[in-house]
């Protein structure tokens, strides 16, 4: 049988690897901290015992956010509130640029990266996202306009995400200048930068194409509710 590669399941991967001191693991299923994103992670074929302790760690009646092969389905007594069928590329010809005017973000910045994703909804990001890697952003009369940073780190690779740009200055080639910006820092550590997007995200994209970034593969997001109620 081939070897996985560590881009066929980022979460578990990540966990196991650079950001082990993030994972709460339950027998072979595991999650970042509640506070820091919505993923979890299972094995590639999941078997009974797995999704039970998937529910062990999450909770009763928790939504939780898992990045799946489509063909896995869940037990009869899950709900599945929502899927959404999305794209991961990756950048391995991505060289990355710096950006004079992108400026490092960190804990003290979080009130207003949560206000700014609030406005623009990149995905995912909570009040400690900030601390699962490098997070530029691009500030105008000192408001933070725009930003991008480091989500997953499945060894020899880092998720770049929350790229988002605030409504009012849209079209400015913020993205374009703070994606390639992220993706200088990751190649610095020798590492291959890749994303996910919604499948019908044509714009991001299109934007992440002409940068250099190349389809890999679907990816299926899926959201699932674990049975019982909500404490």
């Amino acid at each position: 049988m081939a070897e996985s590669h560590p881009l066929d399941n980022p979460v578990v991967a990540s966990l196991a690897g650079p950001h082990a001191r993030f994972a709460e693991w339950r027998g072979r299923s595991v999650r970042y901290p509640a506070d820091m994103t919505p993923f979890h992670g299972l094995p590639d074929r999941p078997e009974a015992a797995d999704w039970a302790e998937l529910a062990e760690l999450a909770g009763p009646g928790a939504v939780v956010l898992l990045a799946i092969d489509a063909a896995v389905v869940p037990p009869a007594d899950w709900e599945v509130p929502f899927r959404i069928d999305g794209v991961q590329l990756v950048g391995e010809q991505v060289l990355g640029k710096a950006d004079p005017e992108a400026v490092r973000l960190g804990p003290a910045d979080v009130p207003e990266m949560l206000a700014l994703v609030e406005r623009t909804r990149p995905g995912p990001f909570l009040s400690r996202t900030v601390e699962m890697g490098g997070y530029l952003g691009i500030r105008r009369d000192g408001a933070l306009i725009a930003m991008a940073g480091e989500r997953m780190h499945p060894p020899g690779h880092t998720e770049i995400s929350a790229v988002c740009t605030d409504p009012a200055h849209r079209g400015e080639g913020l993205a374009s200048r703070l994606l390639p910006a992220v993706a200088a820092g990751v190649r610095e550590r020798g590492e291959i930068p890749f994303l996910h997007a919604a499948g019908d995200n044509t714009n991001a994209i299109r934007l992440y194409e002409a940068l250099g970034f190349r389809l890999r593969r679907p990816i299926t997001f899926t959201g699932v509710r674990t049975p019982g109620r909500a404490g």
